[in-house]
């Protein structure tokens, strides 16, 4: 009898392990809409791509896939310009969007609890990323959020220390890999080290190397025709640009666009006469990359040997910086 009932108990147990859930099941419920479709999209390096469609019916919809771990995904219907974002992970998940794709709320979620409380307070000034981390190392949406708004904000000395905090159970995360990765790249691009070398096609398709400007003052600007605060700077680089090109200075613009025509038409509306180099590639261009570049407006000033001395000067410091260097 004893042996019946122990042979029973694991049969019992590994029906229970093979019913439990393999992936994640995501019952949404859109408010204010009752049929079209909704995207789930996946997050990579500040962008999205579509992975799944659904249909809405009387306003719900159900997605359902498997994650290695808890990643950043998005929700969008077909008129919203930017999806709302959540972290997927392998469980039953209860979501509600709002219709314009300002709200989205995940019940019985931690890591969607971390996220969601901290979504706004992230564009605060002032606000300690260093606590966040301090408080949830083992948190993928606080690793998150270091990553993905503070590389470019925190000097590296801070940014190394913060990381630190992360707990070692993060180590396979892509947020922590990347954060690791942008370190590195901030380790080559301090003021005193020599810019790393780079060759990109120009607005004519012909490649160009940073090396082709050595012996002059030259400001790396990173910018775009679609940022906003891109185009609110360019008055002000155009004005260093004017100042200063006749004394051994000149600007080189790269781009983070996609889109050839927007940018030539942005090159020309604000007057940008200097040399301008993209490889189209938006943020899977390599160079950005390669300086550390994680928000536009950015820059980066480098002597006649191509050292680097100053990063991203904008407003009034441009002009005090550029008349301090060039005598």
């Amino acid at each position: 009898m004893k042996r019946l009932v122990a042979t029973a108990l694991v049969a019992l147990m590994l029906a229970s392990c093979q019913e439990a859930p393999k992936g994640y099941v995501i019952n949404g419920e859109v408010t204010g809409r009752t049929e079209g479709k909704v995207y789930l999209k996946s997050f990579r390096n500040k962008m999205f791509f579509d992975v799944d469609t659904a249909e809405l019916k009387e306003g719900k919809f159900t997605f359902k896939g498997e994650v290695d771990q808890p990643l950043l995904f998005g929700l969008a219907t077909e008129d919203m310009n930017y999806p709302v974002q959540f972290f997927v992970e392998n469980t039953n998940m209860d979501v509600r969007i709002s219709n314009d794709g300002e709200t989205i709320t995940v019940r019985n979620s931690p890591v969607n609890t971390i996220f969601q409380e901290n979504a706004e307070k992230v564009f605060e000034e002032g606000y300690d990323i260093d606590s966040l981390i301090t408080k949830y190392p083992a948190s993928p949406a606080a690793a998150f959020y270091l990553y993905r708004y503070f590389t470019y904000q925190l000097p590296l000395d801070e940014l190394k220390a913060t990381r630190a905090k992360i707990s070692s159970e993060l180590a396979g995360c892509p947020y922590v890999k990347d954060l690791d990765g942008i370190i590195k790249q901030l380790e080559n691009v301090q003021i005193g080290k020599v810019a790393p070398e780079f060759s990109l096609p120009d607005t004519a398709g012909v490649s160009v190397s940073l090396s082709d400007f050595r012996g002059k003052y030259v400001l790396l600007d990173f910018w775009a025709s679609w940022c906003p605060p891109c185009r609110r700077e360019n008055p002000n680089v155009v004005k260093a640009f004017n100042e200063y090109k006749d004394k051994n200075f000149t600007i080189v613009g790269i781009s983070l666009d996609k889109d050839k025509s927007k940018w030539m038409k942005a090159i020309a509306d604000d007057n940008l006469a200097w040399t301008h180099l993209s490889d189209l590639k938006y943020w899977d261009s390599e160079i950005p990359a390669l300086y550390g570049v994680r928000g536009i407006p950015a820059n980066v000033l480098l002597d006649p040997d191509g050292v680097i001395v100053a990063k991203n000067i904008t407003g009034e410091d441009l002009h005090k910086k550029l008349k301090e260097v060039i005598k």
